[in-house]
C-alpha cells in the first residue's frame, strides 16, 4: 500500500525501535511507496511512512533492497555532500562515507553482512540516520 510521507519533524526525530518478523507488511508498504515516488526518491525509512521501526528500503539496479534493523559496522572515506529528503524541504549539507559495511536482516529475516559503495552507500546512510532520529 502506498503511504503518505510524514513531514512531522518531532515524529521523525524519535529513534525507531527494532523491527520483527511481524513487520513484513511495513516493508511491502515501503517498497510500494518508494516505487510511487521513484522520480524523486531513492530510499525510505519506515518512520517516513509513519511507522517507528528500524526498516529501510533502498533503490538499487537489482531492485528495491529492504533492510530490517540495519547497523553500519565499518565505514571508510568520508566526504561532504548535499542531500534532499522527501520529508524535508530543500537540500542540506552532510558528511557521508564512500564505503560502508552493514549488518541487517533481509526480507526472509536472515542475517546479512554486506559492503556498499558510492551512491548506494550514501542512500543507506541517509535512511539509517532516519532510523536513529537523525535528519540532514
Amino acid at each position: 500500500m502506498i503511504r503518505p510521507i510524514v513531514k512531522d519533524i518531532f515524529f521523525l526525530q524519535q529513534p525507531s525501535v527494532l523491527a520483527t518478523k511481524a513487520d513484513m507488511a511495513v516493508a511491502e508498504d515501503l517498497i510500494d511507496t518508494l516505487k510511487a515516488n521513484e522520480a524523486r526518491c531513492v530510499g525510505l525509512a519506515a518512520n517516513m511512512i509513519g511507522v517507528n521501526k528500524q526498516i529501510i528500503v533502498c533503490a538499487t539496479p537489482a531492485g528495491p533492497l529492504v533492510m530490517f534493523n540495519p547497523k553500519i559496522v565499518k565505514k571508510e572515506g568520508p566526504f561532504e555532500t548535499e542531500e534532499g529528503c522527501l520529508s524535508l524541504v530543500g537540500v542540506r549539507s552532510t558528511t557521508r562515507f564512500a564505503k560502508i559495511e552493514v549488518v541487517f536482516f533481509d526480507r526472509q529475516f536472515k542475517k546479512q553482512r554486506m559492503t556498499f559503495t558510492d551512491f548506494t552507500a550514501q542512500i543507506i546512510q541517509h535512511e539509517i540516520d532516519h532510523c536513529q532520529g537523525i535528519l540532514i
